[in-house]
């Protein structure tokens, strides 16, 4: 594969899009993904979003750079590192022209990828249409599609309902209960009972008091949103899994692998059939 066949931008480096990423890492791809200024991905220890915070992020066995231009983003490819870029408009994608672009920013909506970013266009989620703004899309909805490559039509609708882990689906998601800022009271690979604190939204960072953030259920805390950040009411900041399997919380999910999958699919496919038309 040439170098210039094998970058792939991925919009979004949340743990979807980072489950995208590792897998199309150890498929050969040279990867850069582009987010926002201040990430609110609550999946911290498997996103590579966390470089825009540290610099540097791992995940599993592949780590990611956060890089400034493109001549940084070579070297993070001569590093074996993926690159990421705070480039909410994804403008490296008409810098420096990708073999494919994957959306995985898990807006519910398009918010600005077209069928013309790339020889193959990947939608993951709703809101995206196989044949009008991509090639096709991955179907993100757990269940007996999860994973799935659609060529035609699009996912199915967000529910607003979290996928049942365990049995429970909202009650294991720590929501900010007032506008604030986020302080954590626990550490992701904590265990927690059902009634304990999280977390705690202040009026200012290092304020006295603040809104209690309590757990639903018992389990592990496999998300958290890090100490600092702004939040508002009802926003989501945190989860908790019922399995109380610690090493969840540091390994890609097996919905992120699916997707992932669908995903390395339709690349490999539509890139054949453009060679094959060519």
């Amino acid at each position: 594969m040439n170098a210039e066949h094998r970058l792939v931008v991925i919009k979004g480096a949340g743990d979807i899009a980072s489950g995208i990423a590792l897998r199309l890492y150890h498929s050969g791809f040279d990867i850069a993904m582009t987010e926002i200024a201040a990430p609110t991905a609550v999946r911290r220890k498997v996103c590579f979003s966390q470089a825009v915070y540290e610099g540097r992020a791992q995940v599993e066995d592949v780590a990611a750079l956060l890089v400034r231009d493109d001549g940084e983003m070579l070297r993070a490819f001569a590093e074996r590192c993926i690159a990421v870029f705070v480039d909410p408009g994804a403008a490296v994608i008409r810098r420096y022209k990708p073999v494919a672009v994957v959306d995985a920013v898990m807006a519910k909506k398009n918010t600005g990828t077209a069928l013309t970013d790339a020889p193959v266009v990947i939608g993951v989620g709703p809101g995206f249409t196989a044949g009008i703004d991509c090639q096709g899309v991955v179907e993100t909805k757990r269940g007996h599609t999860l994973g799935r490559l659609l060529l035609r039509g699009s996912a199915l609708p967000n529910t607003g309902i979290p996928g049942a882990i365990g049995g429970y689906t909202t009650e294991r998601l720590l929501r900010a209960g007032a506008d604030g800022v986020f302080e954590e009271a626990v550490e992701i690979g904590d265990a927690v009972q059902k009634g304990d604190v999280a977390a705690l939204v202040r009026s200012e960072a290092g304020g006295s008091g603040g809104v209690p953030i309590y757990a639903e259920i018992a389990g592990i805390v496999r998300g958290l949103l890090p100490s600092g950040i702004s939040v508002t009411r009802g926003m989501k900041a945190g989860d908790i899994d019922p399995r109380c399997e610690r090493e969840h919380c540091f390994t890609v999910s097996d919905k992120a692998l699916a997707i992932a999958g669908g995903v390395l699919e339709g690349i490999l496919r539509f890139s054949i059939s453009i060679r094959n038309c060519s």
